[in-house]
């Protein structure tokens, strides 16, 4: 698919989008079956509208909820008022894969290259070269890298010498990983609310795809929101008056008159470093030691250095050092918050 194409079906009005969308879901459990395939429920405002959509048309599909130990807890309450949702979790804890892997900070793509570099194999050899230079040995020759997505950003580059392991493997690990053994178990393939705007690698991705679905027995989704905005989420929502996690807040205009909430804007894992500026991460944090004091206790607090240097979890995330060597202003310095 061409980028034209997508941007066409992204201004489509949202009647449109709903009937197209219908239509591919149709098709993917005309070909899997009602039985054959699953929700992937996350408890967010989009998977909301994507289970109303759904089950608007297959009232019995099943939802599977990947419950990480990272949600808010009101995403985990809103979750259990929902029929037919099954829970899988991982077999690790979050401070058990900053443990084993490293941190996730910065974006999943930055925090992928700093953890080749922090941990050195001949197999990575030419990849760390690519991250740190205009050069690599390819076939035996130099050759000249003029593509800047395969460097890291020569402001984080300090991050690979400190004390602080990064990686990008948390949600393959306690996200992806249940989903994906779920599926071997159930022969089932998923129905996932995921937008293309949401990120230039979802963008990519489905414009490589080609459409919503994938027929792939093995490998196969649907993926109907793809050419939706988060506009259409809200409108939809509105329109049908659907219930939502309590954590969003309410819906609003903007000063731009755009579709908002009052509290949370997006509802992953409360404990996620990725992030597009150090100011919205901050706010994040912020907000959060304002609205569940507790979580934000956790992530800010303990953390110890490893017998090797590397700074792990210990009686509490230790985010505080985290945000000490990124210089973010996140700490604890005014003084413990009211932890009620």
């Amino acid at each position: 698919m061409k980028l034209e194409e997508l941007r066409l079906l992204q201004n489509y009005p949202l009647e449109l989008k709903i009937a197209k969308s219908k239509a591919r879901i149709q098709e993917f459990i005309n070909h899997f079956g009602v039985d054959g395939v699953y929700i992937s429920f996350s408890g967010g405002k989009d998977s909301t509208v994507l289970l109303h959509l759904v089950r608007s048309l297959y009232p019995n599909v099943e939802a599977v909820f990947s419950n990480t130990g990272l949600e808010f807890p009101e995403i985990t309450k809103f979750v259990k008022t929902k029929e037919n949702v099954t829970m899988v979790k991982p077999e690790k804890s979050f401070a058990q894969v900053i443990k084993d892997c490293g941190y996730p900070i910065i974006s999943k793509k930055t925090a992928r290259m700093i953890r080749d570099c922090q941990n050195p194999t001949e197999k990575n050899q030419i990849s760390r070269q690519l991250y740190l230079s205009d050069y690599a040995i390819k076939n035996g020759k130099l050759t000249d890298i003029k593509n800047n997505s395969f460097k890291i950003a020569k402001k984080w580059r300090y991050l690979i010498d400190s004390d602080i392991p990064i990686s990008h493997k948390c949600c393959d690990i306690l996200k992806k990983n249940p989903m994906k053994k779920y599926e071997k178990e159930s022969k089932k393939r998923p129905i996932i609310g995921t937008m293309a705007n949401e990120s230039k690698m979802r963008e990519s991705s489905y414009l490589t795809r080609g459409g919503c679905n994938s027929f792939d027995e093995k490998k196969g989704s649907c993926l109907p929101l793809s050419f939706w905005t988060e506009q259409d989420i809200f409108e939809y929502i509105l329109k049908f008056n659907l219930e939502y996690a309590s954590v969003y807040g309410e819906i609003i205009k903007d000063e731009n008159n755009k579709w908002t909430t009052t509290g949370e804007k997006r509802t992953g894992c409360y404990a996620c470093g990725f992030f597009r500026t150090k100011d919205q991460l901050k706010e994040r944090f912020d907000r959060m030691s304002e609205t569940h004091p507790k979580l934000y206790n956790y992530c800010l607090k303990g953390g110890r250095h490893d017998d090797k240097g590397r700074w792990i979890p210990e009686q509490g995330l230790g985010y505080e050092h985290l945000f000490d060597v990124l210089n973010i202003d996140c700490g604890l310095c005014g003084g413990d918050k009211d932890d009620h």
